[in-house]
């Protein structure tokens, strides 16, 4: 019989069967490691490249030395290492190149590159363009910018976030310093007033006799009056007795002190109206029903900024501009009369807006934006007076002027201003409206009436559309939302 094949192992034994083969080893090509980035894609190699960032820190691996380079390209998208030369040997390396790159000049030059190397050692261009040699590389597909930051509301609301440009990393871009600038200001103003999500409120919020009672019964009035007046003064011409007229002009004058009065405190009855109608729950609130909602309010998509103050984050904002006319001075508007102020300039501005109910807790949606009627009854303070010695002392003052083409000259001048901010108290009355478990409150469809106060002696007024009302806001804490 033939004798068995053993072998001897390493450690003195003898066992049966062939040696095993030696398996060759492949090269181990080591690379550097990426340094910990905490989140920043500028640092995070290939996944920076996708977002067309900068790297720092590029990381170069090549073969080792003597080895055949390979250039592989997959549409220039590719990011490969030249060869490194006999010099050290060494096949991972990162911040400069030696002297033993061809073309280098025996000088040490600090690159970062992660592409191939021309035949003089300096990185190729890359260009989304067709290059030389008849190779037309595949443009390189990003995955597009990050997603803009949510508002510090944190409202999931519809529409853009932000309307102003972005930056590389699809952020909303900051600005530093402060914009001044009149050109800034037209476009913001312009902004404001074509954009569909502003109602625009160019009318005085003061009271109107007009509008207390309808054309037809004040015309009927004046022919009474003017009746009563020719009849007495027949009779006091003819019979001598002025009795009748007498009579016609107490009540002429009763009647035009109650107007007068109306004329004066008739706002002021409609605020009173306001404050002492009942709030309601909305948690027990019907749909169709009117109702007064008082709470606290919470910017909604679109929020604003008053004109002069630059208060942000507001849900409606109004600054008007008085002026006092003299004997000889110049009118405001085609009604102003003299020794009264009148007005000049208005611009009053409103948006949706949401607000949370202090009696239920729940939170509406208020439409009081997309140019939905609405009646304000927000106080305004006086920013600044301004007469022909002092106009010279408000730089800003005269910037708002000139911004909108308004003239300063020899005038005297007041400023109002009001608004509402996020996390002010306001009231609201409107409708109820339900829609997809989506709680609304929209305007009525007729305008409500105040009706007669007697003890104040006012008359009826309308409330159109949706009313506001809250107090002066410049020197009350809001509650922060």
């Amino acid at each position: 019989m033939a004798s068995r094949l053993s072998h001897q192992l390493s450690n003195g034994l003898y066992v049966s069967g062939r040696p095993e083969q030696p398996k060759e080893k492949a090269p181990t090509i080591c690379s550097t490691a990426m340094p910990y980035t905490g989140g920043d894609i500028k640092k995070s190699g290939e996944l920076g490249k996708m977002f067309d960032l900068h790297v720092e820190k590029s990381r170069k691996s090549g073969p080792l030395g003597n080895a055949p380079s390979r250039n592989t390209s997959f549409g220039g998208a590719a990011s490969n290492s030249g060869p490194v030369s006999n010099a050290g040997g060494r096949s991972n390396y990162s911040g400069s190149l030696s002297s033993s790159v061809p073309g280098a000049g025996g000088s040490a030059r600090a690159k970062s590159n992660s592409g191939p190397l021309n035949k003089h050692g300096e990185p190729t261009k890359r260009s989304s363009g067709p290059q030389s040699g008849g190779v037309t590389p595949m443009a390189r597909q990003n995955s597009g910018p990050l997603p803009p930051v949510l508002p510090t509301t944190g409202l999931i609301t519809s529409g853009p976030i932000s309307s102003g440009p972005l930056n590389s990393s699809g952020a909303p871009r900051k600005v530093s310093g402060p914009l001044d600038s009149a050109a800034s200001m037209k476009m913001r103003a312009t902004s404001f007033a074509h954009n569909q999500a502003v109602t625009n409120l160019n009318t005085e919020d003061g009271y109107s006799i007009q509008g207390s009672f309808p054309k037809p019964i004040l015309w009927a009035v004046i022919l009474l009056f003017v009746m009563g007046f020719i009849a007495g003064g027949f009779i006091l011409g003819a019979v001598h007795n002025a009795i009748l007229l007498i009579v016609v002009v107490v009540i002429f004058g009763f009647v035009a002190a109650l107007l007068i009065w109306n004329a004066c405190w008739g706002r002021r009855g409609a605020i009173g109206f306001v404050n002492r109608y009942p709030d309601a729950d909305l948690r027990t609130a019907k749909d169709g029903q009117y109702v007064k909602v008082t709470g606290v309010v919470t910017c909604g998509n679109f929020p604003l900024e008053s004109s002069f103050q630059r208060v942000p984050r507001c849900v409606y904002t109004s600054t008007s501009l008085y002026e006092y006319r003299g004997w000889d001075s110049k009118a405001a508007n085609t009604e102003h009369r003299r020794f009264t102020w009148g007005l000049r300039s208005m611009e009053r501005h409103a948006v949706d807006f949401y607000i949370s109910d202090f009696q239920s807790g729940l939170r509406a949606l208020v439409k009081t934006g997309y140019g939905a009627r609405v009646t304000p009854y927000v106080d305004e303070s006086v920013i600044i007076d301004i007469n022909p010695d002092n106009k010279d002392m408000s730089p800003d003052f005269l910037r708002w002027l000139r911004e909108r083409n308004l003239s300063s000259d020899d005038r005297t001048m007041r400023l109002k201003e009001g608004y509402i901010k996020e996390g002010s108290t306001v009231s609201v009355m409107g409708v109820v409206q339900r829609n997809d478990n989506v709680l609304m409150i929209v305007p009525p469809s007729e305008p409500i009436s105040t009706g007669c106060q007697w003890t104040k002696c006012v008359l009826p007024t309308n409330l159109d559309g949706l009313v506001l009302r809250c107090e002066d806001t410049s020197n009350i804490d809001v509650i922060p939302v």
